[in-house]
């Protein structure tokens, strides 16, 4: 079996693709996978061939590089993305897709080098993850975020705050992202975790007390945590239940 890492390279302009090709051919240790010219050829390329790595081009007919990149994230084992440009304003937009570089055209090869090595990298800390991840206590929540892939420890959780399109997760003196929503987490992880507001999830095992203040709402203290968090009405009544069951 070929140890050689498989490429998909994508753009709409025929000699873009050559080009990478050829410099993607000329790297030991790396493989054309197949080409692909707009973003369904690029899903549908994906979930024929599974490469490892999809150069991926942003501005394309129909699909474009950055929504292609989007649906990638979805997959259980979706492909390192480099983004290989000729426009440089969709940087940040590239990061919120999880790309491992964004390259500008005329890409040289030294660049495309250490992008692939990146790619190599973040895929081996994510199968050192996968591998160390627990299967069956339900205690452990597997991110992707710019450091690599990180194991999150639920029960070292104390909240979880949604905002916008992620939630942080803070634990341990830190703080992670993950596109996950709030109703997932709840329900992946309901002895972890207790709704308090339509924004946030707190840690059970960090629960020590509800509050009554003057103007008639709720909040709750955590350990570890100097300020309380506000408890919404609607969630008062469930979380003073769960107080009680303890």
């Amino acid at each position: 079996m070929s140890n050689q890492r498989r490429v998909l390279i994508a753009d709409d302009e025929p000699l873009a693709r050559e080009r990478l090709g050829r410099m993607v051919s000329g790297l030991g240790g790396y493989e054309v996978a197949g080409e692909a010219a707009n973003g369904d050829q690029v899903l549908a390329a994906v979930a024929r061939d599974m490469p490892d790595v999809v150069l991926l081009d942003i501005r394309m007919p129909g699909t474009d590089g950055l929504e292609v990149a989007e649906q990638l994230t979805a997959h259980p084992n979706p492909p390192a993305i480099i983004f290989c440009t000729a426009y440089d304003e969709y940087a940040i937009r590239a990061f919120d897709v999880q790309a491992v570089a964004y390259l500008l055209k005329p890409v040289r090869r030294e660049a495309l080098t250490e992008a692939l090595g990146r790619a190599e990298r973040l895929n081996r800390v994510q199968l050192q993850a996968l591998q160390a991840q627990p299967t069956e206590d339900g205690h452990h929540l597997s991110v992707s975020s710019a450091r690599g892939t990180e194991l999150v420890d639920m029960t070292r959780v104390r909240y979880c705050e949604a905002d916008q399109k992620y939630v942080t997760l803070h634990h341990d003196n830190r703080e992670t992202l993950t596109d996950l929503s709030l109703k997932a987490l709840e329900s992946r992880f309901p002895e972890q975790l207790l709704r308090i507001h339509r924004n946030t999830l707190v840690g059970t095992h960090f629960i020590r007390s509800l509050e009554r203040l003057e103007d008639g709402s709720c909040q709750l203290r955590l350990a570890d945590i100097d300020e309380a968090l506000p408890v919404s009405r609607r969630h008062v009544a469930h979380v003073r239940q769960w107080l009680r069951d303890q």
